[in-house]
């Protein structure tokens, strides 16, 4: 039996194996790494909405000109009916609320690292499979791993379909939900109940655009039905993706055929029925168990696991695919500092486990949150309390929606507060259209603030930048964290100067104004109080109200810039 031996062996050539690959190579271009791909690119993919962290990560791995260049239409957003209510809300990525008009293909600057791609999977996935293979992959197409061999927790190689072996240092599951080293190495899954969907989707061609938005923009459309929910997602100029999600018991008890499902869904949803009028179907039609589910391990003594291979959160955000970047990004980084012998190896491993099953469980919660938010789903609501309750907190299902709704989760990118494209203010704003009541803020309805960290031990959390881990100062309490770096750190330092808001409204001033670079210091005072608030609800500040001092007035607008109402037949682009 002929073996071959690599540095690092990739099962898998979608997103997450192109960028492990890519950004190893880039690293340290004398990494033997070969991507192990069983199906012939191009293929189509389900999964084309993405959110704006993917694009500093392909701006990192050198291909962004590439994938700008193929003419991808920009998301700047989305377009939500949601809830108990018809009215249609925009989410906007752009802090401004404005798409400038300009020419593309555009460079990885201004706007544009606000905004996102909506890309067609079949291009999209070539892209940075070639890529991969430029920078100096060993990309083999049309390659299937027929068996993992193990050693106790090593995978000691991989059998290939024509009977050779692959032998390699670092073993990274890339292959999504066919998780083929996952399965392997008898990894369990967790699957909450209450988010167990399916989705059945097709393509269209000549299908109309919701809204174009200067040059290529436009956003993605998401409509709530009494049983389940539709998306459409333009792909290009006239092809669209569009696929339904319903509950898998009202599927079980419909007692029709997925294809019968779908078209009865589009038939009575009069808005996306209306973009499809003059287009037709691929007949392509394809479905899935689109099931929450967290892997109890992400790695082992010389393996990982990327992206679905090792979690999937409900797609109603969009975060598959930034959630398959990012453990992607991650895991490449770590095999680099592994290699490099620049951290306490044990370190390393835990540390990249802890971050992906916490990133996932994260965008879990805010998908319940969603979901309770609808009151076509209201079995759901009683969830919220085990949420609460896994966190620490005995709430009942009502304190406990509220609770996720002001920022109980508030820790998904390293440093600041907020969850996916949503500040904390924005999840303020969507909790308070979705329960139809007035969002509090803690840090109005309070003046003083006190650090608390009884219970709290000191670790190390891990930050990347440029091909290196930094080991950051760290506190942990139960499933909480909370980094010294980033607005948290200067949130921490002003606390330790005073307790009181006007104080520390101007440590917060004093902090900013010291930072030249900085383009907007109201902008960046907003985020260090929304890290505030973000701290409030996850304890890790007590906040108490003294009559004799003064507050600040914080209050959640019904519309904002980032979130309104439809403004599709106003002009919703600024002149160049």
């Amino acid at each position: 039996m002929r073996t071959e031996r690599f540095d690092v062996a990739i099962i898998g050539g979608g997103p997450g194996g192109s960028t492990v690959g890519s950004l190893v190579r880039r690293y340290d271009p004398t990494a033997r790494v070969v991507i192990l791909e069983k199906e012939v690119f191009p293929r189509d993919h389900v999964g084309e909405s993405q959110l704006p962290e993917i694009g500093a990560i392909l701006n990192e791995m050198g291909c962004w000109d590439k994938v700008e260049a193929a003419g991808f239409p920009i998301k700047i957003g989305a377009t939500y009916r949601w809830g108990s209510t018809d009215e249609l809300w925009d989410f906007e990525f752009i802090n401004s609320g404005r798409f400038q008009d300009e020419p593309r293909p555009a460079r990885y600057v201004g706007q544009r690292t606000e905004t996102a791609f909506q890309v067609d999977r079949a291009v999209y996935d070539k892209i940075l499979l070639d890529h991969a293979a430029e920078l100096g992959c060993d990309v083999r197409q049309a390659t299937q791993v027929r068996k993992v061999e193990r050693d106790g927790d090593l995978v000691a190689g991989l059998v290939l379909d024509d009977g050779s072996r692959i032998e390699a240092r670092h073993y990274i599951d890339a292959s999504g939900n066919a998780a083929v080293l996952r399965k392997a190495m008898g990894v369990e899954v967790e699957t909450p109940t209450s988010l167990q969907n399916i989705a059945i989707w097709d393509y269209w061609e000549n299908a109309e655009w919701a809204v174009e938005i200067g040059v290529g923009g436009t956003r993605v459309q998401v409509m709530s039905l009494g049983y389940g929910w539709i998306w459409f997602i333009p792909l290009g100029p006239s092809r669209a993706s569009v696929g339904l999600v319903v509950p898998a018991e009202y599927y079980k008890s419909s007692g029709v055929r997925p294809e019968e499902l779908y078209l009865r869904a589009l038939s009575e949803e009069p808005r996306i029925s209306g973009f499809l009028r003059q287009a037709r179907r691929e007949e392509k039609l394809a479905a899935t168990k689109d099931w929450s589910f967290v892997s109890s391990r992400w790695q082992g003594d010389n393996w990982f696991l990327v992206g679905e291979a090792g979690g999937f959160a409900d797609p109603i955000l969009a975060a598959g695919m930034t959630l398959t970047h990012t453990s992607a990004r991650e895991a490449a980084y770590t095999i680099l500092a592994l290699d490099r012998q620049e951290h306490d190896p044990v370190w390393l491993r835990q540390r990249y486990e802890r971050d992906q099953a916490k990133r996932v469980r994260q965008h879990m919660k805010f998908a319940e949150f969603w979901y309770t938010a609808n009151g076509r789903f209201t079995a759901i609501k009683e969830n919220c309390s085990r949420i609460a309750k896994e966190s620490g907190l005995d709430l009942d299902a009502d304190s406990a929606f509220r609770w996720l709704g002001t920022g109980g989760f508030a820790l998904d990118t390293f440093g600041s507060a907020g969850l996916g494209f949503m500040s904390v203010e924005s999840i303020k704003q969507l909790a308070q259209q979705f329960t139809e009541t007035p969002s509090a803020w803690q840090i109005g309805q309070n003046n003083v603030f006190r650090m608390n960290v009884q219970g709290a031990k000191k670790t190390k959390v891990a930050a990347f930048h440029e091909g290196r881990i930094y080991a950051e100062d760290c506190l942990i309490r139960g499933d909480q964290e909370l980094p010294f770096a980033g607005l948290y750190g200067i949130v921490i330092s002003v606390l330790h100067q005073t307790s009181d808001i006007m104080e520390i409204a101007e440590g917060f001033l004093a902090w900013f104004r010291r930072e030249p670079w900085l383009d907007d210091i109201n902008d960046s005072v907003r985020l260090a109080f929304h890290t505030l608030e973000a701290m409030v609800a996850t304890g890790w500040v007590e906040a108490s109200h003294d009559p004799t001092r003064p507050r600040l007035r914080f209050l959640s607008p019904d519309e904002t810039l980032g979130i309104h109402p439809n403004r599709d037949g106003e002009a919703v682009s600024a002149p160049s």
